[in-house]
């Protein structure tokens, strides 16, 4: 999956040179990423830490001003305010550092289960499988899961898949979802994966 998606040049590749090793800017990244490819989120957050470059400046900054800096990522109204008062809790309540426990993590605006996944797992090394709308899709594409919801999908390859694996999950599958495993359309015909794959038999072979 992740040598075809590298051939594709899937968006997700683009971020690692923006947010790695940097905790605050991986959070801010993570939050305004909800529901807006990456290629937006990127620009945006450029936009953003070219004026608030840590989180004392953003969480003393104007929400209008970040609204306008932000404006092409989805919700961005209301994500202007999670990140402001994100960055406001990391300095109020962390000492200004983003904090690496799951049930801390958790507790700022604008993070949820799978946001706090990506933080400890890509900034904190922690094995982790972060589901974002790519992993569960494809995961249920394949037969390896048969879930309602994201977090069952979780619970459900942390059983399947060796923690040793874990760490390859997310960036294979969000990769494969940006580029091969489409939510509509998936291009089943080029797909490596195919003949494991209980959507393509079922779609292409009954």
């Amino acid at each position: 999956m992740l040598s075809e998606a590298q051939k594709r040049n899937a968006p997700v590749f683009s971020i690692g040179g923006f947010i790695e090793n940097d905790p605050f800017r991986s959070l801010i990244f993570s939050i305004l990423s909800a529901r807006t490819k990456d290629a937006a989120t990127l620009a945006a957050c450029k936009k953003l830490f070219k004026k608030f470059p840590n989180a004392r400046k953003l969480a003393s900054a104007n929400r209008k001003t970040v609204e306008h800096l932000i404006y092409g990522v989805g919700f961005y109204r209301q994500k202007a305010k999670y990140v402001i008062r994100a960055a406001s809790m990391v300095v109020r309540e962390f000492g200004g550092r983003v904090p690496d426990e799951f049930d801390e993590l958790v507790k700022i605006p604008g993070v949820g289960r799978k946001v706090a996944n990506v933080l400890l797992l890509y900034t904190f090394g922690e094995d982790r499988i972060p589901v974002d709308t790519h992993v569960h899709r494809i995961s249920n594409r394949l037969g390896w899961v048969k879930t309602k919801t994201p977090e069952q999908t979780e619970y459900a390859l942390m059983k399947l898949v060796p923690q040793g694996l874990w760490r390859e999950v997310n960036h294979a599958m969000v990769a494969y979802g940006q580029t091969v495993c489409l939510p509509r359309n998936p291009k089943c015909k080029a797909c490596r994966v195919r003949e494991y794959c209980t959507y393509y038999k079922e779609i292409y072979i009954r």
